[in-house]
């Protein structure tokens, strides 16, 4: 149930088909970049394709089905993003456990305790991070937009 929640929040915000030569993912549909996925048909990628896409590589890997509502959300949209480890590396910081990247039992354990304090921390990094990102002057806006429509829709 989480996961096709906070597909369908990720999805609205998501464009659909772009190809900005000053993007660094390059061609992009659906957040699903040609840089992440260089075999992929990015112009032909269907939405059930990018769904699965998003579960397997994202959501599967931040351990989203055992992290509570909506930090979920917010740690799946960091991962999409910003990159699966880094996601986590701010998740683990939030929540003062050891900062490997890797979405283990004792970060899961962790989240699972996280207060609206911890969710709050992790939006905060996820916002710091945006601002040291190449193509921030170009793209910043339009990524902490992002950032609170999720939190918003959350």
């Amino acid at each position: 149930m989480s996961f096709d929640k906070a597909f369908d929040t990720i999805f609205e915000v998501e464009d659909g088909y772009v190809n900005d030569t000053q993007d660094p993912g390059g061609e992009t549909k659906y957040g699903i970049s040609k840089r992440a996925y260089p075999s992929l048909d990015i112009a032909n990628l269907t939405i059930d394709q990018a769904k699965d896409i998003y579960r397997r590589d994202y959501w599967a890997q931040v351990k989203g089905d055992f992290l509570p509502w909506p930090l979920c959300l917010f740690v799946f949209d960091a991962a999409v993003n910003q990159g699966v480890e880094p996601a986590v590396k701010m998740l683990q910081k939030a929540l003062g456990c050891a900062q490997d990247g890797i979405a283990g039992a004792d970060t899961v354990k962790r989240a699972q305790a996280a207060t609206p304090w911890h969710m709050a921390k992790f939006m905060a990094l996820r916002a710091l991070r945006y601002q040291g990102t190449r193509n921030f002057d170009r793209f910043g806006e339009g990524w902490l937009t992002r950032t609170y429509l999720v939190a918003m829709e959350a």
